[in-house]
């Protein structure tokens, strides 16, 4: 009988709850502390969030927008025909806009010649317009010369 009494009050004892709750609070802490660092900018921000915001953005480089003439395309056979009317403006460094206007009529040789020979069922596929844009692109800094050309604009793509 004394191993019984023994066994009873050697039943399992409750553990503390305390190290639990002072781990939870700890971890909402420093939980809300890191996330109060980062929002404001304290850790990951700006060196001088101050001086940041005076400035504003960077300045603009120095481009232009070189306009080339409205191109009305007839693609395809006489009793399928169909109208392409393609628009766009090449991006220019200011210091190469007149030379790039002086080479336009070469450009719209390029272009007409270019949109002509494309296949009428490959300008319908909905991605042809980044494929016609690309090699538009790489068209007209061959005839205007490397550096002159940033980009191609394309302002009006129209098949009917």
């Amino acid at each position: 009988m004394a191993n019984e009494e023994e066994s009873q009050d050697a039943a399992p004892k409750k553990t503390s709850k305390l190290p639990i709750l002072i781990g939870l609070v700890l971890f909402l802490a420093l939980g809300g502390g890191g996330f109060y660092a980062v929002y404001s900018g304290l850790i990951l921000g700006p060196k001088d969030a101050h001086a940041a915001e005076e400035e504003g953005a960077e300045p603009l480089p120095e481009i232009a927008f070189v306009p080339v003439d409205s191109l009305t395309i007839t693609i395809g056979q006489m009793p399928t025909e169909r109208h392409l009317r393609f628009v766009s403006q090449l991006e220019v460094d200011k210091a190469h806009a007149e030379e790039v206007t002086l080479l336009m009529p070469r450009i719209l040789d390029v272009l007409n010649g270019y949109l002509r020979a494309i296949d009428p069922a490959e300008l319908e596929d909905p991605s042809a317009l980044v494929r016609v844009r690309a090699q538009i692109l790489r068209r007209v800094q061959i005839v205007t010369g490397e550096g002159r050309v940033r980009d191609l604009l394309i302002t009006e793509y129209i098949l009917n």
